[in-house]
């Protein structure tokens, strides 16, 4: 059954009204520099301070943005909440903009190679990262949204493009608070996010989810990582039953023993029936075999895609697992490199055969 896509003013409806009080500059203050990116949300643009010297970056929300419910006030609260931390990207504060009167976000500009979209979709066709790199980036990230949770923030939106790497390739930093929530809100929780990221609990449209649709996030990041770009669940969905279908035809269909709470939902009841074939097995490690992913970094990875959200890893969990005991110092490479080792070709060969063959 298709449902309603969520817009921006639904989601921020829930959330938090509970505002820090966030200095306020004039975007005057700036001089801009170049521009960064830009979006349906805006754009973001690498400005220096006229006094100072500091760069930074500029977040504009554009006219759509700012119409659909978007809150600058409140993204800024919600980032500033999460304090300083080295793998979250920087909160400097808020400025207006004169000429149109409307708040826009002052962060840290990380000068790097942009982020970890940008960065894999440059390696399409070369070996994948070797799994203590894909250890160390993962570790980054889980930190980081450990102190989110423990700061009361969820994301909402955790993705490759949300995730930018620092110029010296040896971090990676967590931005765009945009949809982000605070969890003390009270249910029910409207969707929000990215479709090939959502945690299953919010496409079925539960009424209450916490932190963990941000560790469902992440280990949908993790798979991306693994697969050199490639998304866990594929089958070309459009929309969050298409999308549910994807995630089943890996994961399998939760029973009353999984996840007791699936069987009263929508998709449940209304969709599930109407499916001509079913998956009820588990078959996300003939997409990362062995080969790929050691038994230790799967633990992680199938922790993290748990459907059930009560037996989902936090981060916390996440990073108290064995396969995090020796976390190495990150060092993406600086440029595209194959592999000289036959054995890494080989897995992913084996990778690639795999996931033609679970698609």
């Amino acid at each position: 059954m298709k449902r309603p896509a969520t817009t921006a003013a639904a989601a921020g409806a829930t959330r938090s009204s509970k505002r820090r009080r966030v200095t306020v500059g004039s975007t005057e203050h700036y001089e801009e520099v170049s521009r960064l990116g830009a979006g349906n949300y805006g754009a973001v643009v690498k400005a220096r301070h006229r006094v100072t010297g500091q760069t930074v970056a500029i977040k504009r929300l554009s006219t759509a943005a700012s119409d659909s419910g978007e809150d600058p006030a409140l993204e800024a609260s919600l980032h500033e909440a999460c304090g300083d931390h080295p793998f979250i990207v920087g909160f400097h504060g808020l400025a207006r903009d004169p000429a149109t009167s409307r708040l826009c976000l002052v962060t840290e500009c990380v000068d790097g190679p942009g982020t970890l979209h940008d960065y894999l979709h440059r390696r399409r066709g070369w070996p994948p990262l070797p799994e203590h790199t894909v250890r160390a980036v993962m570790w980054q990230l889980l930190a980081a949204a450990e102190r989110m949770q423990g700061s009361g923030v969820i994301h909402r939106d955790l993705k490759p493009e949300n995730v930018l790497i620092s110029g010296d390739h040896r971090s990676v930093k967590i931005c765009d608070f945009g949809l982000a929530m605070s969890a003390s809100d009270a249910p029910p929780y409207e969707q929000a996010g990215t479709l090939a990221y959502k945690a299953p609990e919010m496409m079925l449209e539960m009424p209450a989810y916490d932190a963990r649709v941000d560790a469902w996030s992440l280990g949908c990041v993790m798979a991306v990582i693994i697969g050199n770009g490639t998304p866990p669940f594929q089958g070309g969905a459009d929309d969050e039953d298409g999308q549910l279908r994807a995630i089943f035809d890996v994961l399998g269909v939760p029973d009353g023993a999984t996840w007791p709470e699936f069987s009263s939902t929508l998709f449940a009841t209304k969709v599930l029936p109407e499916l001509e074939v079913v998956n009820w097995k588990n078959r996300l490690r003939e997409v990362f075999p062995e080969a790929v992913l050691s038994q230790q970094g799967f633990e992680v990875l199938d922790g993290l895609l748990t459907c059930n959200p009560g037996k989902r890893l936090t981060a916390g969990a996440a990073l108290k697992h064995p396969w995090f005991a020796k976390v190495d110092a990150l060092e993406l490479p600086r440029k595209d490199e194959v592999a000289s080792a036959l054995p890494v070709k080989m897995a992913r060969t084996a990778y690639a055969r795999r996931k033609m063959q679970c698609v």
